[in-house]
């Protein structure tokens, strides 16, 4: 495994254990060149997930892809690695099992909808980039969505 800091492909494995009720193994490995960290999953290869980009052509889903937009949004955020994994396992999942070929735009609405039950700011984020946010007014209608509550019914009067 080749480590994401300093690119070596020396490292030992510190605690390794079944996750995704035991669908893969987490592995926790160090690094033996530079010491950092890091956690790898071990899956069964599936058959590949495409999705239809706006352009109309068929590519393979890249799960980086969205990790790497939601370490942007998450950034100086309570938000950890193993939740932001989650989340994209989450809506791998769920479209896979729809059993259709998903667009990028309905795999960002899932990824928008996760995100906001997981972090608001790092939603907010995330909605500026995806719905491509030209102004302020775009934030103000977003926290407004963000926000809207309907208030509780008095009963019996």
């Amino acid at each position: 495994m080749q480590c994401p800091w300093c690119l070596a492909d020396d490292d030992r494995v510190i605690d390794s254990r079944q996750a995704e009720d035991g669908a893969a193994i987490r592995r926790r490995r160090q690094c033996l060149g530079c010491g950092h960290r890091y956690t790898t999953f071990e899956r069964i290869d599936q058959v590949p997930l495409l999705v239809v980009k706006r352009s109309g052509i068929r590519e393979v889903f890249d799960r980086n892809k969205i990790i790497d937009g939601l370490r942007a949004a998450t950034k100086n955020r309570p938000v950890t690695d193993a939740q932001l994994d989650d989340l994209v396992l989450s809506i791998e999942d769920s479209v896979r099992e729809a059993g259709t070929v998903p667009t990028t735009e309905e795999v960002g609405l899932a990824v928008l909808d996760q995100l906001r039950q997981l972090d608001d700011v790092a939603y907010l984020r995330f909605a500026s980039v995806y719905k491509g946010f030209e102004g302020i007014d775009d934030f103000r209608r977003e926290v407004g969505l963000l926000t809207k509550t309907t208030a509780p019914k008095q009963p019996g009067i």
